[in-house]
């Protein structure tokens, strides 16, 4: 019970500014459709997809004969399904499923909201099918969008799905009794949030993408030198998008690390190789 008490502490204090730099397949924006994506942003983050096998041969980097483009300055962060495991909020009703799940889970910045998928205690995966009203809130409670950087504090939930403390405060119930930030004094709705079973979008671990498609169109084969050494030689494919991929940033989906502290990796200023697909 301590542990999950602490865990929880964290969860509201921490202030999570590694996930709203990296978009979520993270960071979902507040207007963005959901129906154009998979989860995380608007929504970014893609469901739990059929990985294919590591190729026997690792396709080689593209020659100076490539018919694409190099794109410099790219900052690359990672993405992945949430676990449920990992989340230690009351177990409510969620719209759209059925059953009880961890409301962190379904509404942190840690959590579907921001990833757009998750991997369920049950093993399944579930994704954000509609995103529903409002955006995000800082742990003070304030709005903050990504549409900015998120100038106005990083993202911990939601606009709505949470209780306000006697501060004002975002804080929500524990599964293990007792409350993550101080009992909570009024609670606030998130209305026409939807969820649902099952992957929104096929995508592969460690080959698909979110990027920004006004840059990078969806479809597309890009090459990441920094990833060379990732199985598949660095190629990876356009597939998804999210509120907080914009401009020169891609997002790595990768399976869920070991722990929840661990954020992925950030880097900055890369360059990459860019073939559009032929429409």
């Amino acid at each position: 019970m301590l542990a999950a008490v602490t865990l929880a502490a964290a969860l509201c204090q921490a202030p999570l500014s590694a996930l709203g730099a990296s978009g979520g397949g993270s960071g979902l924006g507040a207007s963005a459709p959901a129906s154009s994506s998979s989860g995380g942003a608007a929504i970014l983050g893609g469901g739990l997809a059929p990985v294919a096998s590591t190729p026997t041969r690792v396709p080689p980097a593209p020659s100076k004969h490539a018919k694409g483009s190099w794109l410099n300055g790219v900052a690359i962060t990672e993405y992945w399904p949430a676990p449920e495991s990992w989340f230690v909020g009351r177990m409510v009703q969620a719209p759209g499923l059925t059953g009880l799940h961890h409301i962190d889970w379904l509404y942190s910045a840690e959590g579907m909201s921001m990833e757009g998928s998750g991997i369920g205690l049950d093993g399944r995966s579930y994704h954000i099918a509609a995103l529903g009203d409002g955006g995000w809130v800082t742990a003070a409670g304030s709005s903050t969008s990504p549409s900015d950087g998120w100038s106005a504090g990083a993202p911990y939930w939601r606009a709505g799905g949470y209780w306000r403390n006697k501060h004002r405060q975002v804080t929500f119930p524990l599964s293990a009794g007792g409350w993550s930030n101080g009992r909570g004094s009024k609670y606030i709705p998130l209305h026409k949030v939807t969820f649902a079973a099952g992957a929104s979008l096929p995508l592969h671990y460690d080959q698909s993408i979110a990027v920004d498609p006004r840059l990078i169109p969806l479809g597309s084969r890009v090459y990441v030198p920094a990833y060379r050494n990732d199985g598949y030689g660095g190629w990876f494919i356009a597939q998804d998008t999210g509120g907080a991929i914009n401009g020169r940033h891609i997002d790595v989906y990768r399976p869920p690390p070991a722990s929840a502290l661990d954020i992925g990796q950030s880097l900055a200023s890369q360059r990459i190789f860019v073939i559009k697909p032929k429409h």
